[in-house]
């Protein structure tokens, strides 16, 4: 069943990689290529990230700088068009991302007229003129195999404010739902707090981030004001904690999503994931902060 999924997952994703080679010049957005892979919005991007070793973006941005050094070796284009065609805005900027990919100017590029060597590709998979991308082969892990638990989670009624905007600035929101559970009695040593964050800040615009700081708490709670109710689960959850500062999460997440996930057996589910902050940012270096990651599991 195991290797069953693994290859399943495999397929999901190179039928992805196939439909990016086909549509390198359309807005490619999350939902597509989810459904492409009949995978969950909520966490494609990170099975593809930790599947294909770099983001959508970084994958899409990748192969348009290929597919430009293809067309200046192979046809008398115009540079300013090929760099319209890669989706730069400007001359400078096509150049500047083309040195830093093959280390030479697109015009020098051009001139060389000896065979050139693509870049390092995390999953081997570079732009094919024929659309089709060759074999794909899934980015190794990094360092030890990642420790991940499966939980069974009951009922969770919550307590939530949204943050809208940059997860980095969460901060604030929590010290208002802080300050309301204190004037609710609510604040405690038993107190269970999580965040639920709904986008992936490699997809989404800072501006358009979306979380929400929460609460566990019981049916006498009510709304009101910036006070929603929501629940969560039940149902099973995959958890691995990640260690260290909150803006590399996102690591943590690729490997549940990219590496566990497709070995396990299992499906994930499409609904948010949460975390569980162990210590505090406030008491705790940046090093040593623990999250319990929860990604939701399918039945």
């Amino acid at each position: 069943m195991r290797t069953e999924t693994a290859e399943s997952y495999q397929k999901r994703v190179e039928r992805v990689l196939a439909h990016i080679q086909n549509h390198l010049d359309g807005l490619l957005s999350l939902e597509e290529l989810a459904g492409v892979a009949h995978f969950s919005p909520y966490h494609f991007h990170r099975i593809f990230r930790g599947m294909v070793g770099e983001s959508v973006k970084e994958h899409v941005r990748r192969l348009r700088l290929e597919r430009a050094a293809h067309q200046l070796r192979f046809t008398r284009q115009r540079v300013t068009a090929i760099a319209f065609d890669a989706g730069y805005q400007t001359h400078e900027s096509f150049t500047r991302a083309f040195r830093a990919a093959f280390r030479e100017s697109p015009s020098g590029f051009r001139e060389n007229h000896g065979a050139f060597l693509l870049g390092q590709a995390p999953s081997v998979v570079h732009f094919s003129p024929d659309g089709r991308p060759g074999e794909f082969v899934p980015a190794p892990g990094a360092g030890s195999p990642l420790e991940v638990r499966i939980e069974r989670i009951g009922r969770l009624r919550l307590a939530c404010m949204r943050h809208l905007g940059p997860y980095e600035q969460v901060g604030s929101t929590w010290a208002k739902l802080m300050a309301w559970a204190a004037s609710k009695g609510l604040l405690g040593p038993a107190v269970r707090a999580l965040g639920i964050p709904h986008d992936d800040p490699e997809v989404i615009p800072p501006d358009a981030l979306r979380y929400d700081a929460a609460l566990v708490v019981d049916e006498r709670v009510r709304p009101e004001g910036e006070i929603q109710i929501q629940a969560l689960g039940p149902g099973d959850y995959a958890v691995a904690t990640h260690r260290g500062p909150y803006q590399r999460v996102g690591e943590t997440y690729a490997r549940l999503c990219g590496e566990w996930l497709p070995a396990s057996g299992r499906e994930e589910l499409a609904a948010p994931a949460f975390e569980v902050y162990r210590n505090s940012p406030q008491s705790t270096p940046p090093e040593d902060l623990l999250t319990d990651i929860h990604v939701p599991l399918a039945p």
